[in-house]
């Protein structure tokens, strides 16, 4: 295959790119090459904020046809969470045709080596950070994710996490010499010399199981870390969320085939409706890494059934915060109030359970009552949600009707200290739109433990009243181990509760955050330096982004001979 693209101009290209991600894994710096605001975009080949929605629209009710091999049908049928109608169709696979047009370009894309693999990567990244206006409302009429939202987290943020993830596979595979001579002294006898050769091998072919909420930022990771440590990809995005993936794929087919691979090394696995694919490519012997963000009983079903793949999991958790005292307390309710109600609590990363001491907590404002700090709670998530258009911007729309199920279901569940309602969107009348329920519940009463004991995904949090800080404490660590947490939050003043609070989750692999009371909120991290997740709890089996997420990708083979 003739490239249009050389790996001297790639490297010439990206390397100072690579080079800056390397230093900003290592030092944990803020850095990014991605500009976050829409404005930035426009120049040099990039879309404006016009031109993308127009490449937006003339996706709608077409066929995106990415020349895959084996395509035996179309399928399609995404509704916006929006009210719209996507249209769009997607080629459906013969597997057995598909499956093994991957693997014959596997041997030229490990025989590039982790330099060129990884400049190819950072190209693909370029192109799709040039259309990142046109995947904003991909993002947005699949997730259900506020235009600015996805636009951040589904453009930018989704891909730094990808270069991250292309940092540390370069990290990792360059840590072995490609050559070595070895020689061992023998006395008096001619000495023993080898020349040793060391190559990473890829495993095979990853799969990415992409999800409804969170489609490229949760899906690049493993994307770009099977990719640039040599193996095919394999594509199998949610039903609901098809779109922004399969354009990435598109992207990406188009980068290999003008860089002299194979474009066939990266391939989408689009489904029937209710065909469940992702069961049946999971135990194919050709899947070999397995990349999944969902629920708990798949999770839990492919680390136990797909015995031949590496299974990389983020699955479910019940994030908690204990609140048990604050020299910022307006600060502390506003952080809170904002954690609870963006993007509607649809975030794998956002509070479910606030365990505040019955007796009351400290503040600068003076003692506040159990009673007190979540009726103030519920009033500044009242006041953030005031306006209906502000509500509007932070919330976006229910993804599906489960979590609209969930939250009206919440209210029955104990006192409801705020309730639910529902707000109109005028841009799109068809969204279903609905403001955080908080429900006040007594730690100390078994009914109540069934509650607050479970993953409630979506706009619900519970306010659970403990005995003490202590308490708190031992039902942190009690959730962390059996349920699992993506995050911990803390207010408090006193160093021995912060110190119990952080023996909890070091001892439990928890990510903490403590007295956040600014424009840092506990379910958002920065790539290159936050760590998403742990691995070390039931939440995830890995964590976005580290040397672990990347190193079990890939096998170094060697070839050693008599010097």
């Amino acid at each position: 295959m003739t490239a249009a693209l050389s790996a001297h101009e790639l490297i010439a290209r990206h390397r100072s790119t690579l080079d800056q991600a390397l230093e900003a894994i290592r030092t944990r710096a803020y850095w990014s090459p991605h500009p976050e605001h829409p404005k930035a975009y426009g120049e040099n080949g990039s879309l404006d904020a016009a031109a993308g929605k127009a490449a937006f629209d003339a996706l709608l009710g077409t066929r995106l046809d990415l020349g895959q091999p084996g395509t035996d049908d179309w399928v399609g049928g995404e509704t916006s969470p929006y009210g719209i109608d996507l249209g769009v169709t997607y080629p459906h696979a013969d597997l057995d045709v598909l499956l093994p047009a991957m693997k014959a370009g596997q041997r030229a894309w490990r025989d590039a080596g982790a330099e060129q693999r990884a400049v190819v990567c950072l190209e693909i990244l370029k192109r799709i950070s040039d259309r990142t206006h046109e995947f904003a409302h991909a993002v947005m009429h699949t997730s259900g994710q506020a235009f600015m939202m996805a636009f951040q987290a589904g453009g930018p943020h989704a891909q730094d996490r990808g270069l991250e993830a292309v940092a540390y596979a370069y990290v990792e595979q360059v840590r072995t010499p490609d050559n070595a001579e070895w020689t061992k002294p023998q006395g008096k006898r001619d000495p023993l010399a080898m020349t040793k050769q060391f190559t990473p091998v890829p495993r095979g072919i990853g799969m990415v199981i992409g999800c409804n909420t969170f489609p490229t930022w949760n899906g690049y990771p493993g994307l770009f870390a099977s990719l640039a440590t040599g193996n095919a990809v394999l594509v199998k995005p949610h039903p609901r969320a098809v779109l922004p993936l399969a354009l990435t794929v598109q992207v990406a087919r188009e980068v290999l085939a003008e860089t002299g691979f194979d474009p066939n090394l990266v391939a989408l696995a689009a489904e029937r409706p209710g065909e469940g694919i992702a069961k049946t490519l999971a135990l194919r012997p050709e899947i070999r890494i397995i990349d999944y963000t969902g629920s708990t009983e798949f999770g839990d079903w492919l680390e136990a059934n797909a015995r031949q793949a590496q299974v990389y999991t983020e699955k479910a958790g019940v994030n908690t915060v204990v609140v048990h005292s604050t020299s910022d307390y307006k600060g502390m309710l506003s952080n809170l109030a904002f954690s609870l109600s963006l993007y509607s609590g649809q975030m794998c990363t956002t509070p479910q359970n606030l365990l505040v001491p019955r007796e009351g907590i400290s503040t600068d404002q003076g003692p506040k009552s159990y009673d007190e700090v979540v009726a103030d709670l519920a009033k500044s998530v009242d006041g953030l949600l005031g306006d209906d258009a502000r509500a509007n911007a932070l919330l976006g729309a229910i993804v599906n009707p489960d979590v609209k199920a969930r939250l009206e279901a919440a209210a029955g569940l104990g006192e409801v200290a705020l309730a639910s309602r529902e707000i109109a969107n005028p841009d799109f009348p068809g969204a279903v739109v609905r403001t955080p329920v908080i429900v006040k519940l007594d730690g100390a009463k078994p009914d109540a433990e069934a509650a607050y004991m479970s993953e409630c995904f979506g706009p619900v949090s519970f306010a659970v009243a403990v005995d003490s800080a202590a308490d708190a404490a031992e039902l942190l660590r009690r959730t962390v181990r059996e349920k699992g947490a993506m995050t911990v939050g803390a207010y408090t003043t006193d160093p021995e509760v912060e110190q119990d609070v952080r023996e909890v989750c070091l001892e439990e692999a928890a990510q903490l955050s403590l007295n956040l009371t600014g424009g840092v909120y506990v379910n958002q991290t920065a790539a290159f330096s936050d760590f998403h997740g742990s691995g070390g709890n039931p939440a995830a089996s890995a964590a976005l982004c580290d040397g672990a997420f990347v190193a079990n990708r890939f096998r170094v083979v060697e070839v050693r001979r008599e010097a």
